[in-house]
């Protein structure tokens, strides 16, 4: 135990802020610190030495390790314990292989449907705490300084819409629609005739409920269904896929965006809106951080570097026509969303339990916190289902929709 105290002492001093910690038999650290850490047993130490961050995690939300102080200064000590997982190198050939066969057996129809009901059916009470008000559970578009996040939302669904060309009378698909933000948006900004799908029994529910006091019921559907099981037999003029692919396995992502390309009538417009890795071989967070996510959070959740992204949207038969880089935006939402839970405690503990607010306030800010250092990031890549036809498009050879222009972005 005295050799972990004298490591401890040393791992304090160095941390961007002060920090008090205790434990049965000592403490160590500053008094009136901005963090302070009790574990309530002693083999924790080794873990904070170690910079097990994931560890503690699990210890904090089973109430083995309580955490007091501001979480913005929680995650600046949770960073410089952990280091930058970025900086880690190509993983063995074994690991590698593993975590393809891992990634197949983790993605039947089955196991995804449980997976997001995990996540996404803990408690609509809950989200509504600490979401904008139409609960868009996605990276928001920080357009203008000043924007209150639910004008960042609202700027992002349109932003969506106006790269996919939306126009009155398409067929729309939104991949993944959560509760309904986009969706209802596309159908009642633009006039598209929209199709959602999801595997969250709440969602489904929640979304139907408001198709129909919007009296969206005969251009708007909302079906609770799986990717994989779409109808190909009447083409999309423009698909979405928002926050959702991240759940669809690296062994399935040439498979998932093949099946987008036959949704995808000849010329269409597809935008895909996902988390990836920041670094080119950290497939997850660093320090235990993503088996801590995985256990808790999103179990199955996949990340790839973009470069990844990129590939298998080609290998699955579409071109990638534009990307753009909105990490910092999802930091600014995620700090939003802490915020905005740290301000209803009480209330979340009212309609979830204690661990599920122990684990989500450790999420938020810590997701928040990777985005900022960019370990991990968010990506919109648009692409289209190519006509194969020279003369077709805005402009010769163009074979799609778009109109290779970003004038979408300065109107």
């Amino acid at each position: 135990m005295q050799g972990w105290s004298g490591l401890i002492e040393q791992r304090l001093a160095a941390l961007p802020c002060s920090v008090a910690l205790e434990w049965p038999g000592g403490r160590a650290g500053t008094a009136n610190a901005d963090v302070r850490l009790k574990l309530n047993e002693s083999r924790w130490l080794g873990a904070l030495a170690r910079g097990q961050i994931g560890a503690l995690a699990d210890a904090y939300v089973q109430g083995q390790v309580d955490i007091e102080g501001g979480m913005r200064e929680v995650m600046a000590v949770a960073a410089e314990l952990v280091g930058d997982p970025v900086q880690a190198g190509t993983p063995p050939a074994l690991s590698r292989w593993w975590g393809q066969i891992r990634s197949v057996l983790r993605h039947s129809k089955r196991r995804d449907a449980e997976q997001i009901q995990f996540h996404y059916d803990v408690s609509d009470d809950f989200y509504a705490l600490w979401l904008d008000p139409r609960r868009v559970y996605s990276c928001a578009y920080f357009r203008e300084d000043g924007m209150t996040l639910a004008q960042a939302q609202e700027a992002k669904l349109d932003h969506i819409c106006r790269k996919l060309r939306l126009e009155p009378g398409q067929r729309f698909l939104d991949i993944g629609a959560g509760w309904g933000g986009l969706l209802l948006w596309a159908a009642e900004h633009y006039g598209v005739e929209a199709v959602g799908i999801t595997l969250s029994k709440n969602q489904h529910a929640h979304v139907n409920r408001l198709i129909q006091e919007k009296g969206l019921g005969g251009r708007v559907q909302m079906h609770l269904m799986d990717y994989r099981d779409l109808p190909e037999d009447r083409p999309f003029d423009r698909i979405a896929s928002v926050g959702m692919f991240e759940h669809v396995g690296r062994a399935n992502m040439v498979a998932y965006f093949d099946k987008i390309r036959r949704l995808l009538r000849p010329g269409g417009l597809v935008m895909n809106h996902g988390i990836t890795a920041g670094g080119l071989y950290n497939r997850q967070l660093g320090g235990g951080m993503g088996d801590f996510i995985e256990k808790y959070i999103f179990p199955g959740g996949e990340l790839m570097h973009v470069s990844k992204v990129a590939e298998t949207l080609s290998a699955g038969g579409l071109e990638l026509l534009d990307v753009e880089n909105l990490r910092p935006h999802y930091a600014r939402t995620l700090w939003a969303w802490s915020d905005g839970l740290e301000r209803q405690l009480d209330a979340a503990r009212a309609v979830t339990n204690e661990r599920t607010v122990r684990a989500y306030r450790l999420y938020l800010a810590g997701c928040a916190m990777s985005f900022e250092r960019g370990w991990i990031s968010l990506y919109q890549l648009l692409g289209s289902r190519p006509t194969g036809r020279e003369a077709d498009g805005t402009m010769r050879g163009a074979q799609s929709d778009f109109p290779f222009n970003r004038e979408y972005m300065y109107r």
